[in-house]
């Protein structure tokens, strides 16, 4: 039976010590890589190697290399009839959260393939840790709309949920949208309702802060460009 290495990430660049070192041993047991950049997990690994085996280095070209794309699915399958163990690899993080590699996971789910998942950094479940919000019921709603109205609405309704249900609202937005949120944030939630802010998670410049809304009007922070997850919590 094939493996299927759920193989995590870095966050920051500079956070190599957030992988454990025995990654390494399922990279090597494994033939085949599904990524969603080849460049930047090609140097990932060497950086491992580096970090943690300097006296040995690893043989990149030995593996075979697939980006996880629409047609990845047909050649994922192939290689798990073969017999082949496959490595997929987030671009930051763990994959199948909030990531492109769950659509191959489900398919080797539903051919019996041993799926290991592997020990690693979520921004996600890091950043509810520190927040302080409830741990107990919570919910990821991923990436609000673009659109300055939609969004708004998205995020009246998340904070009407979080009321009803005493739960966590954990979503994200593209780094150089960061300011936007924030604005349609403290435009849009009430002055009571608690909102943290976790940027560079794991990195050097790591900071992770829980504030009312009202309190961050008075210290509007400036993360533009950087990775960034928000968190609320409304009550009445």
């Amino acid at each position: 039976m094939p493996t299927v290495y759920l193989i995590p990430s870095i966050l920051a660049e500079d956070s190599l010590n957030t992988i454990p070192q025995y990654v390494i041993s399922a990279i090597k047991d494994t033939q085949v890589f599904f990524v969603e950049n080849e460049r930047t997990t090609r140097r990932f690994f060497k950086q491992l190697w580096k970090n943690y085996l300097p006296n040995e280095d690893i043989v990149i070209d030995d593996y075979e290399w697939h980006v996880i794309e629409n047609e990845a699915s047909n050649k994922f399958k192939q290689y798990l009839k073969e017999g082949k163990n496959i490595g997929i690899v987030s671009e930051a993080g763990c994959p199948g959260v909030a990531d492109p590699g769950q659509a191959l996971i489900a398919i080797a789910q539903e051919t019996g393939a041993h799926v290991k998942p592997l020990v690693g950094p979520n921004s996600i479940l890091l950043a509810l840790m520190a927040s302080g919000m409830n741990g107990q019921q919570f919910q990821f709603a991923g990436y609000l709309p673009i659109d300055n109205n939609l969004r708004a609405k998205a995020i009246k309704d998340l904070e009407t949920e979080s009321i009803k249900k005493k739960c966590t609202q954990i979503f994200i937005e593209t780094p150089y949208r960061n300011n936007q949120m924030i604005e349609s944030l403290l435009k849009t939630c009430n002055s009571k309702t608690k909102l943290c802010i976790a940027v560079d998670i794991t990195g050097k410049d790591e900071w992770i802060k829980t504030m009312t809304v009202m309190d961050w009007h008075k210290n509007k922070p400036d993360i533009h460009k950087r990775p960034a997850i928000f968190l609320l919590f409304a009550t009445n």
